[in-house]
């Protein structure tokens, strides 16, 4: 009996079937075991999409010096009748004389107010005092020997500014009077320990002949005490303060604005990721303006042609400036000063 079975062909291979199972079994569980226990590791050939921002942030004693500096020179406090007025502000207006012409107004899209018997009164663009003169003047007159009109703003709407990027408390801010950079700054907290040496200003409202966007070097504002930077800031501006290890694309690309540094970003490279060049790009006319060992910011001339050119490494607040073509120059759509250099550009 035991030899019959032992002999059926059936039984040895199910016996057969079951030893190489085991065997599996036990493969495969080595390679678990050996798995979980190896180090992780990527390949040599595999480098990280890029460097660690944090090699770029300033010191934690830095960011707190900066900032000090910046509260202490920081006018918080404005004369209130410095706020410029606009639309969709609210206004109480009383006269001294005659309370029942007192009103509750807010300015029209056209910068106008309605008051009693003067009617129709355009205030845009004045601060508080000079409409009250101006109103005070329509009452004299006609109606009043010698009035006395006062204005409280009740609501600041048209004269806001945003504070984006590296603000200890970044958002938009009713603005009453104006202030400069360093005032704004100082509104928004101070730098975080994230922020990064440069700011850019965008200015709401275009003025002919004057640029759009400013580019300003804190290094140079604050610890160098280059006062000029510390510019004037209006109603609706935008300010930005990037991360630390950025730079940024301007001029005739499709993409302009602020990028980080990758592992080993190169000239050619920052090109392409503000999207390439435009068709009016004067690519011999490139400018890259780059802080120096002793501070200075300084404007280098570019040519791609050469491969070294392309190829230079890209720095931690470089800027890079595509001009425009002959025949496009002269459509001036924007323009954008970089501060403490001497060079503006004006664009589409």
């Amino acid at each position: 009996m035991n030899d019959t079975m032992a002999s059926d062909p059936r039984i040895e291979w199910m016996h057969r079937q079951r030893t190489a199972g085991r065997i599996l079994l036990l493969l495969l569980a080595a390679v678990t075991i050996l798995g979980s226990c190896a180090p992780l590791s990527t390949p040599a050939n595999e480098e990280t999409d890029s460097e660690p921002v944090a090699a770029y942030y300033l010191k934690a004693d830095e960011i707190n010096r900066m900032n000090t500096m910046i509260l202490s020179r920081a006018q918080t406090v404005s004369p209130p009748g410095e706020y410029l007025l606009g639309e969709g502000d609210l206004l109480q207006i009383s006269v001294f004389e005659a309370e029942e012409l007192d009103s509750k107004v807010r300015v029209s899209s056209r910068g106008l107010i309605n008051l009693p018997l003067i009617e129709t009164v355009a205030v845009k663009g004045l601060t508080a005092i000079q409409a009250e003169e101006k109103i005070e003047a329509l009452y004299r007159a006609s109606y009043i020997k010698n009035p006395h009109v006062t204005i409280f703003v009740e609501e600041h709407i048209s004269q806001r500014i945003t504070l984006v990027g590296q603000f200890k408390i970044p958002g938009t801010y009713d603005y009453p009077s104006k202030q400069r950079l360093l005032d704004v700054i100082a509104l928004g907290g101070g730098m975080n320990e994230k922020a990064g040496q440069l700011v850019q200003v965008r200015r709401s409202r275009s003025v002919s002949g004057q640029p759009d966007t400013f580019m300003i070097d804190l290094d140079q504002l604050i610890t160098q005490g280059n006062t000029q930077l510390n510019i004037e800031i209006n109603g609706g501006d935008v300010v930005f303060i990037p991360e630390a290890g950025v730079f940024f694309v301007d001029g005739s690309v499709r993409r302009p604005g602020a990028y980080a540094i990758k592992h080993h970003t190169v000239v050619q490279e920052a090109i392409v990721e503000a999207g390439g060049f435009e068709t009016w790009a004067k690519k011999d006319a490139i400018k890259l303006l780059r802080v120096f060992e002793n501070g200075e910011r300084k404007v280098i001339d570019l040519d791609l042609s050469l491969s070294d050119v392309r190829e230079m490494a890209i720095n931690d607040r470089d800027i890079l400036v595509v001009e425009e073509s002959g025949a496009a120059g002269f459509m001036k759509g924007f323009g954008v000063s970089f501060l403490g250099t001497g060079f503006s550009y004006y664009g589409r």
